[in-house]
């Protein structure tokens, strides 16, 4: 694909298409549900990052913050004030390749995938958790062996953009899922006996991997 090619897949945005495990946000920035209620008071230490992306820890905490807070559902405070803590981690990025030769790939997804849980500050107990994965496309216009640099750093930024689409997309689905957990009682502080939420793996890609695919560390949780 020609520079001319890629730049106005950028500018129109095309190449980008998202997944997200569970009900995921409505079209026009409404999830469907309406916060009930005072928001649930959180401390929330910058996500761990397990991924090989450098410093997207504190990109993605800022996602899942604005999700939150867009949403009513929560409100971020300092430690001595909060009735809960919330503990995260991004478990991993991966880029399999959809589109390839024998000499480039040509599209390829990065896929997400964060874990959260909420713990009671009093006693430590676990309220909620969840898994949330999402994943964002885009197309790849100069190998690894172009003599452009130009293009190789064009790629990065497409590559960036989409790590960046897949990181929002993951805050709204964890927002949209703390927010009914909170309507169903999780967070009262007169605890009802509800069924924590599964925290699920998902099913990885059987895609073909990029160079980057084969550098994931294993899934791990949040202690």
């Amino acid at each position: 694909m020609s520079g001319w090619g890629i730049l106005l897949c950028l500018t129109s945005g095309c190449g980008y298409q998202f997944t997200v495990e569970g009900p995921g946000p409505v079209i026009g920035g409404s999830t469907g549900l309406e916060a009930q209620g005072p928001p649930v008071r959180l401390v929330f230490p910058a996500l761990k990052n397990n991924s090989f992306e450098p410093n997207l820890e504190f990109k993605y905490t800022k996602y899942i913050r604005q999700a939150m807070q867009s949403v009513g559902s929560a409100e971020f405070v300092e430690d001595a004030s909060a009735d809960f803590v919330m503990e995260g981690a991004i478990l991993s990025v991966t880029l399999p390749s959809l589109a390839f030769t024998r000499t480039q790939t040509q599209e390829s997804r990065v896929r997400v995938k964060v874990v959260l849980k909420v713990k009671d500050r009093k006693t430590g107990k676990v309220r909620w958790a969840q898994t949330g994965t999402s994943t964002a496309e885009f197309f790849v216009g100069a190998t690894s062996t172009s003599d452009s640099e130009t293009g190789l750093q064009f790629n990065r930024v497409l590559q960036d953009r989409a790590v960046e689409q897949a990181g929002q997309q993951v805050a709204a689905d964890l927002a949209d899922q703390f927010l009914g957990a909170k309507e169903q009682g999780a967070f009262d502080r007169n605890e009802r006996k509800i069924a924590p939420a599964p925290v699920s793996d998902g099913d990885e890609s059987p895609e073909s991997s990029a160079p980057y695919g084969d550098r994931v560390p294993p899934d791990s949780r949040v202690p």
